[in-house]
């Protein structure tokens, strides 16, 4: 089966000569930047190689959370959840966005434990969120909570659809005035006395004072053909989409062995919980040692496999010019096989929790490829050794919930603005760049 299907975009099909910032990647941070600049007033051109939010943006789960989050994120995802709330509102266009709540399950004391440390994160910013146990666990998740030890549930959590989302963002970000090319990737950039003069795409050269790298799994390949290092490996996510059925909590959940999210189509979304695929490549060797400690916090997890991506990613690796098709081009939108075990084990897993599912047909399941970083936050960052280039990325599987809140953050280190959080954690450097 092919990736979820997007609602058609009214791309423009003319480059500009010249904008203030090209925006490179059209998934849901480069969309959001693009929305928050050309609302600054700054000419704006968003260039995407494939299809608007063809990539990871529309092939996540759809969570919009607080919970469970790295410290260092929370206080990016509180600006990111308001932007979420007035999101169609300010866009003209539906998101899919509710808050529903999301819940973190315990079977087990340790996992309890576990649960309950991360809530002092949550309680040191004010935010809300509850242990429950018993009936009222049992009420949120009929005929499922009475197996459980504990849940831990942030009511004012939610969802979006992530194959609506960055289309309204995009689709916002062409009504203020910035130009968005679809079908049109950007193979190189335009470097003058070592300072961004622009880039050079497949369509032809665009000069700009500020460029914007927010390419999702392919941003590494990219920065790496311009001499500039980020530690950045790709994971493979297995999802899959249910027909609608009654007798299914509307909350949004996660438990051992699966993630479950009411889609606005009555439908349900379905991964095999925690459970990632790592594809050995030639960058695993590269700078595989930079993420020996997320390796072992997470080997239960993890399935390492030897797959065509071996050869695919070293033939992308060799060098290229502005002159040169690039990979860019050869794979207009990564389009991963799932892991078929992945997915059986999800959802025997989601059945067995709640029976109603097993009425439930499987109408499509997809593969995404998700941009991690070695301590799994993202870089949003000025590069400094490049003066007017910007990176945005390697979100690590939080990029959709933080995606609004990421943009303007993104747009402030552009434009000199004030930023809306601290920025340092991000930065480039932290990876000895």
């Amino acid at each position: 089966m092919p990736g979820p299907q997007l609602p058609h975009f009214n791309s423009d099909r003319v480059l500009p000569n010249a904008v203030d910032v090209v925006v490179i990647g059209g998934g849901i941070v480069g969309a959001s930047t693009a929305l928050e600049l050309a609302e600054r007033g700054h000419s704006v051109l968003l260039c995407e190689k494939g299809q608007i939010a063809g990539e990871q943006s529309s092939r996540n789960w759809g969570w919009v959370r607080m919970s469970q989050r790295d410290p260092r994120e929370m206080e990016l995802m509180t600006h990111s959840q308001r932007i979420w709330e007035g999101l169609d509102a300010r866009t003209g266009y539906a998101t899919g966005y509710a808050k529903r709540g999301i819940m973190f399950t315990a079977g087990s004391r340790k996992r309890e434990a576990e649960l309950l440390a991360w809530a002092e994160h949550l309680k040191a910013i004010g935010g809300e969120g509850h242990m429950l146990r018993g009936a009222a666990l049992e009420a949120l998740t009929p005929g499922y909570g009475h197996r459980l030890r504990a849940g831990f549930h942030t009511p004012q959590d939610g969802c979006a659809e992530p194959q609506m989302a960055t289309h309204a963002i995009a689709s916002a970000a062409r009504d203020k005035g910035a130009v968005v090319v679809a079908g049109c990737a950007v193979r190189t950039l335009d470097v003058e006395a070592g300072r961004i003069r622009g880039v050079v795409t497949e369509k032809g050269r665009v000069t700009a004072t500020a460029v914007v790298v927010a390419g999702g799994a392919w941003s590494r390949l990219f920065l790496r053909n311009e001499g500039i290092f980020l530690p950045q490996l790709k994971v493979l996510n297995s999802v899959m989409r249910l027909s609608p059925v009654e007798g299914v909590p509307e909350t949004a959940l996660w438990a051992a062995g699966f993630g479950l999210r009411k889609r606005a189509d009555g439908g349900y979304t379905v991964a095999s919980g925690g459970e990632n695929t790592f594809d050995i490549v030639p960058d695993t060797f590269r700078i595989g040692h930079h993420f020996i400690p997320a390796f072992l916090q997470d080997v239960t997890a993890l399935r390492f496999r030897l797959s065509n991506r071996w050869r695919i990613e070293a033939r992308e690796a060799r060098p290229w010019t502005g002159q040169d098709r690039t990979a860019f081009e050869e794979t207009r939108v990564l389009d991963p096989q799932p892991s078929q075990k992945a997915l059986r084990r999800g959802l025997a897993a989601v059945r067995d929790a709640f029976p109603a599912l097993e009425k439930a047909d499987v109408t499509q399941s997809w593969g995404g490829l998700i941009d991690v970083t070695p301590d799994e936050i993202p870089v949003i960052s000025e590069v400094q050794v490049r003066p007017g280039l910007f990176v945005s990325t390697g979100y690590s599987g939080h990029g959709f919930g933080l995606g609004p809140g990421a943009g303007r953050l993104t747009a402030d280190l552009v434009t000199g603005d004030a930023p809306i959080v601290d920025p340092r954690p991000f930065r480039l450097s932290r990876f000895g760049s």
